[in-house]
């Protein structure tokens, strides 16, 4: 019998994220982070993620998901993030895109003109997309992160472009965020090679590091991924989505152009949702965000929108719950099959 798995796919501001319908192996477990931590040791788990991720059925900046039932019944799904080299323990764009996926599927019964919220568990925790549709249709995203706060700052970490001060923060995974003119570079296209290499660069030294510890969960250790980001003059004529307001126009103390560099040497063509996490929660504690709109564009030029819902405090420190509005777009359906004659079988990657 030939293999067969079938699936939709979404881009967020660019960013791919390959919803698996049918054909996801067995994913044992009782929560959603036990499930990540099975999935991990499990080859014949690793086998399917590769061979719907890597070529020639992905790429090697490919970025999908496994459904799973939720922790329990506060939540509509759960759900593995995985890529190229391993499961992730967030995802931002990818959350945006369930939410869009959820609701135009018929998964959770949306307001035709009004908000809906998707709640998803996570390996990092729960979260929610709030769905925004007028007359039925999809139009906006509103996800709002896991507490998010400052893990450490100025970290001297050297490199082959010479010493950089990284802060380090969590936004339901552990980034290193560095401007890029301290590597000599900015945030563009042309740059993307170079960004990828010190990007690599920066996060392995750091996985070595007291900074890439979570102080109270093993399983959310390790750098994810290193930002680069440029300052940008700030965008006075920002539209934060309902329903906080609606139509509500509010000013931006802060905009920025960035890239993450995640996994290894992967990179995001979003802005990076909870990368943004991570970043709303070094400028909130900075006092540089206030109440005001983060306009984060990313390298391709998409954009979210970020900002502080509301301060809370975790691990006895001072934490942030950021909302990241944005949206996604489906790309089309496959259906895939493995023909037990291919010596390629389940894949390979080219970077």
């Amino acid at each position: 019998m030939t293999e067969q798995y079938s699936t939709i796919d979404y881009h967020t501001a660019g960013e791919p994220f390959r919803i698996v319908q049918t054909g996801t192996p067995p994913l044992p477990g009782d929560t959603v982070a036990e499930r990540r931590s099975r999935a991990i040791e499990d080859p014949a788990v690793q086998r399917v993620r590769r061979l719907l991720c890597f070529e020639p059925r992905g790429h090697a900046d490919m970025y999908g998901c496994f459904l799973t039932p939720p922790d329990d019944d506060g939540a509509h799904l759960g759900v593995l993030f995985w890529h190229k080299d391993g499961f992730s323990t967030a995802c931002g764009h990818g959350t945006i895109a369930l939410g869009v996926w959820a609701v135009e599927s018929g998964r959770v019964t949306a307001d035709p003109d009004g908000w809906t919220d998707v709640v998803i568990d996570v390996p990092s925790g729960r979260v929610t997309a709030r769905v925004g549709c007028q007359a039925g249709q999809v139009t906006s995203v509103v996800f709002v992160n896991v507490p998010s706060w400052v893990l450490a700052r100025d970290v001297v970490v050297r490199t082959t472009r010479g010493p950089v001060s990284v802060d380090v923060s969590f936004g339901g995974a552990l980034y290193a965020s560095v401007p890029a003119a301290d590597v000599g570079l900015s945030v563009e296209v042309a740059h993307y090679q170079d960004l990828i290499a010190i990007g690599r660069e920066i996060k392995h030294a750091l996985n070595q590091t007291e900074h890439a510890r979570h102080p109270d969960d093993d399983r959310l250790s390790g750098i994810y991924g290193t930002i680069l980001y440029d300052r940008l003059d700030a965008d006075r004529s920002v539209h934060w989505p309902e329903p906080v307001g609606a139509g509500a126009v509010n000013s931006s103390s802060m905009h920025q152009r960035n890239v993450t560099v995640f996994a290894d040497g992967e990179v995001d063509r979003s802005p990076s949702g909870s990368g943004t996490g991570a970043r709303i929660a070094l400028l909130a504690e900075a006092g540089e965000l206030t109440d005001n709109v983060l306009v984060q564009d990313s390298i391709i030029g998409s954009r979210f929108l970020g900002r502080v819902a509301h301060t809370t405090e975790i691990l006895g420190r001072p934490a942030v719950v950021p909302e990241v509005a944005g949206m996604a777009y489906s790309t089309g359906t496959s259906t895939f099959t493995v023909d037990e004659r291919d010596a390629l079988t389940p894949g390979f990657v080219l970077r």
